[in-house]
C-alpha cells in the first residue's frame, strides 16, 4: 500500500490527526436504527455486527431539519446548519424573492473536512449517489468527486478521474434503485483497493428506505449487500465510520392512505391570504416523497400575526412543534437569514405540505415513507475500531451524526 499522509489539519474549530490507514466515512441515507436491528436479527449483517462488537455502535442526534442536504453538509463540515448555512434541500431566498434548490456550494458558509484533508496531503474521494450533492460535498476539493447517478459523465478535469465505470467495474445505475447506493460502496472499495484514495466520504441514497419497510425482503437483501461491501472496506485496512443523515417513518393513516396536513391551505382558510409555506424536503427525486416531509417553514406577510398564527398552529392535531424565527435559530440551530417566520414540525406518522397541487403523490413507488422532523432525528453511529477512553465518554453524552469524522479519526485506537 502506498504511504499515507498523517499530517494533522484543522477545520471549523476541530483538529483532526488521521492515522496512516485509509479513513472511510459512510452516510447510509435514511437508515433508521430499526433497519440495522431487523436485518441483524435475520443474521444478514455479519460485518456491521462485528464492527459493533469490536468497535462501537450507538445512537447520535442528527441536524434538523432531518433532510439530506442539511445533514450531509453537517457531516462534511462537522458543524450545525446555523454555521454552514444549508438549511434544506430547498428554501425561499427573501432577498431575491425566489424559491430555489440549495444544491450549490455557493450556499455553503463553512470549509469542509474533505478539502482540508486533501490540502494536508490525503488522497480524498467523494462518491455520492445523488448528483445534487456533488457540488456541495466537493467544495474547494482537490481530489475525486463523482456521483453514481452520473458516473458515466466523470472526467479527470471536472471529477478527478476518467471513466468511473471502468474504475469501479460497474455500470452507471438507475437512481431509483438499490444499485445506486451499492455502486457508491463498490466505488469506495475499488478506490481504496487500487490506491486511488485513502480518505473517503461515501453518501448513499434513501430510495430503498422510502420504498420498503425494514422487515421486507427487498430491504433485508439490500442491507445484506451493503454489509458485504462495508466488510470489504474493513478488510482493505480502512477505519470505517458509518452514520445516517436521517431516519425514516411511514406517514400514513390506519387505512394506508397518506397522512398529510396542507399547511398553506389550513392557514388561508383560518386567517385569509398572506402566507408562503416552504417544504425544505423538495428536491428532484419525486418518487422518494412527493416533496412531503415532517418539517415546513412559514413566511407571513403580516408580521403582526406571527404570534396568533403560532398559537393556532400549535394546537392543531398532527402538529407537534411550532417555533418562531428566534427560537428556531437557537433551538433548531438554523441560519437566521434563511429560515421563515415560523417553523412547523409534525407527528411521527404525519407529513406537512403546502397545497395538494404542489405534491404529486401519484409518482410515489409504493406507500408514503418520509422524514424531516424529530422522529427521524436520532440515527445510528457505527465505528469499526475501538474507541479510546475520551471518545467512549463522549459517546455517552450528546454526540451528533456530524461528529462522525471526529470519532473515526480522533476517537479510535
Amino acid at each position: 500500500m502506498p504511504s499515507i499522509a498523517t499530517a494533522s489539519f484543522s477545520v471549523n474549530g476541530i483538529t483532526y490527526s488521521p492515522p496512516a490507514k485509509p479513513v472511510v466515512v459512510i452516510c447510509i441515507d435514511g437508515s433508521a436504527n430499526e433497519y440495522l436491528d431487523i436485518t441483524a436479527a435475520h443474521g444478514r449483517l455479519p460485518n456491521l455486527q462485528q464492527m459493533s462488537k469490536t468497535g462501537f455502535r450507538g445512537m447520535v442526534r442528527g441536524a434538523l431539519p432531518s433532510f439530506t442536504n442539511v445533514n450531509n453538509s453537517s457531516i462534511v463540515t462537522g458543524v450545525s446548519p446555523a454555521v454552514h448555512g444549508i438549511c434544506g434541500n430547498f428554501f425561499y431566498d427573501v432577498k431575491k424573492d425566489e424559491e430555489v434548490m440549495m444544491n450549490s456550494s455557493e450556499y455553503l458558509r463553512a470549509e469542509t473536512i474533505l478539502a482540508a484533508a486533501a490540502n494536508a496531503g490525503r488522497k480524498v474521494a467523494v462518491v455520492t449517489a445523488k448528483e445534487k450533492l456533488r457540488d456541495i460535498l466537493s467544495y474547494k476539493l482537490k481530489g475525486i468527486a463523482f456521483s453514481a447517478e452520473k458516473a458515466n459523465l466523470a472526467k479527470k478535469e471536472t471529477h478527478g478521474l476518467d471513466d468511473a465505470e471502468k474504475v469501479t467495474g460497474y455500470p452507471t445505475p438507475a437512481i431509483y434503485s438499490a444499485d445506486a447506493s451499492l455502486f457508491v460502496l463498490r466505488a469506495g472499495v475499488a478506490l481504496v483497493q487500487k490506491g486511488l484514495a485513502d480518505f473517503l466520504y461515501l453518501s448513499l441514497t434513501d430510495y430503498m428506505q422510502h420504498t420498503y419497510a425494514p422487515e421486507t425482503g427487498e430491504s433485508l437483501a439490500f442491507y445484506e449487500q451493503m454489509d458485504a461491501e462495508i466488510g470489504k472496506l474493513v478488510q482493505a485496512g480502512a477505519i470505517v465510520g458509518a452514520t445516517a443523515d436521517h431516519g425514516m417513518n411511514p406517514k400514513v393513516k390506519a387505512n394506508g392512505a397518506p397522512n398529510v396536513l396542507y399547511v398553506e391551505d389550513m392557514l388561508e382558510k383560518q386567517f385569509g391570504e398572506g402566507f408562503r409555506v416552504i417544504c425544505p424536503i423538495t428536491d428532484p427525486y419525486v418518487k422518494h416523497h412527493g416533496a412531503l416531509g415532517s418539517y415546513v417553514v412559514v413566511h407571513i406577510n403580516d408580521k403582526q400575526k406571527i404570534h396568533e398564527v403560532k398559537n393556532w398552529l400549535s394546537v392543531q392535531p398532527g402538529i407537534t412543534e411550532v417555533h418562531d424565527k428566534a427560537t428556531a435559530t437557537r433551538l433548531l440551530e438554523q441560519p437566521e437569514d434563511r429560515t421563515g417566520d415560523l417553523v412547523v414540525l409534525s407527528a411521527r406518522d404525519v407529513v406537512v405540505g403546502r397545497r395538494p397541487q404542489y405534491h404529486d403523490l401519484s409518482a410515489l413507488d409504493g406507500t408514503l415513507r418520509s422524514h424531516g422532523g424529530r422522529y427521524e432525528e436520532m440515527v445510528p453511529l457505527i465505528i469499526s475500531h475501538p474507541l479510546n477512553d475520551v471518545y467512549r465518554m463522549k459517546a455517552w453524552g450528546d454526540p451528533r451524526n456530524f461528529d462522525v469524522f471526529d470519532f473515526t479519526i480522533n476517537g479510535t485506537r
